[in-house]
């Protein structure tokens, strides 16, 4: 199986779950924790309750603390040793009868520009912006600076969008909290320069990337996939790559949370979103690996307080082991 999707929970399985688990081109991972239910078991799902990430050997798990969204890096790791893409979601995004990503053979209308962009303005005419959008541009209406088509093996991540309740932020959910239905437009790539958050809930990652999918453990759960993704982008640009959006391929019926415990968690998120971007971007060499680099970027970060110390130690932890994951598909042939 070349093809993976990604998932922690700490509820029985959902009907997304079970949804991502009966589509045959796809070997489903949910990662289990403390919270978890202890006979948690769903058919054709490969489940790592937190008993049997214990067992592992790698070396991040002496660093993961419980209770946290990034112990889904676990599962990551498992599937980097076969998988050619990882799809990252959530246990309430329910697939559509037509997900799935674009493919890399076709070429895709670009967006020109520099700084943060708000993509959903591209999807919908509604006022409503992503997760992590600077809160400065929220009113702010984005110019259509379309450049050249672009091919899709450039593409290096996908971010589909999610129908219904989508990725915002609570500041948006306490003040407008209104549904949404996307627009089923055509894929749009971002060209260097231009940025937009992205996050965990419909995302495809090649497996020339998958270094970037690791999860920043010493912020908080509102911010952790957040900053992966402005982390990762300068990175992506380093190499030649592109982030990619499409049209809204899930549902998401959104597991309860208390908007309040949200906000103060997005707190950091918006205090620094526009100066990580700018400190990732000093610190990405294109002679540099893409290892390397992701351990600059979070040095980097922690110099400015952004992270902490333990985050450098984690990054290297995951970095060893995904390098040893990745080198061991390929010395099995």
């Amino acid at each position: 199986m070349k093809n993976y999707i990604i998932i922690t929970s700490i509820f029985q399985p959902t009907e997304a779950v079970k949804k991502f688990a009966q589509n045959p081109n796809f070997k489903l991972i949910v990662v289990g924790d403390n919270k978890s239910p202890k006979d948690w078991s769903c058919e054709n799902v490969v489940y790592l309750s937190l008993e049997m990430q214990h067992k592992l050997e790698f070396r991040l798990l002496k660093t993961l603390p419980i209770n946290h969204y990034c112990r889904k890096m676990i599962g990551y790791l498992i599937a980097m040793k076969e998988a050619e893409t990882i799809i990252d979601t959530d246990d309430d995004n329910i697939p559509k009868e037509n997900w799935k990503f674009p493919e890399s053979s076709l070429s895709y209308k670009t967006l020109d520009g520099d700084g943060f962009v708000n993509v959903y303005q591209w999807y919908t005419k509604q006022k409503i912006w992503p997760r992590g959008l600077p809160l400065n541009l929220i009113n702010k209406k984005f110019e259509n600076n379309y450049g050249r088509d672009i091919q899709g093996r450039a593409v290096g991540i996908w971010q589909g969008l999610a129908d219904e309740d989508p990725d915002v932020d609570a500041i948006y959910r306490l003040t407008i909290d209104e549904p949404c239905t996307f627009e089923q437009d055509m894929p749009l790539v971002l060209n260097k320069g231009l940025i937009s958050p992205f996050n965990s809930q419909n995302t495809l990652y090649y497996r020339n990337l998958f270094p970037l999918l690791y999860l920043p453990i010493t912020v908080t759960f509102r911010f952790t996939d957040i900053l992966r993704g402005l982390v990762a982008q300068p990175i992506m640009w380093a190499y030649g790559y592109h982030l990619g959006f499409t049209g809204a391929t899930v549902v998401q019926k959104r597991n309860e949370h208390n908007l309040m415990s949200d906000f103060q968690s997005e707190i950091p998120m918006y205090e620094h979103c526009e100066k990580i971007v700018d400190l990732v971007s000093a610190s990405v060499s294109s002679g540099s690996s893409l290892e390397a680099n992701l351990f600059n970027a979070y040095d980097r970060l922690a110099l400015h307080g952004i992270v902490d110390g333990a985050e450098l130690v984690a990054v290297e932890s995951w970095i060893s082991d995904s390098l040893e994951q990745m080198m061991g598909r390929e010395r099995n042939g």
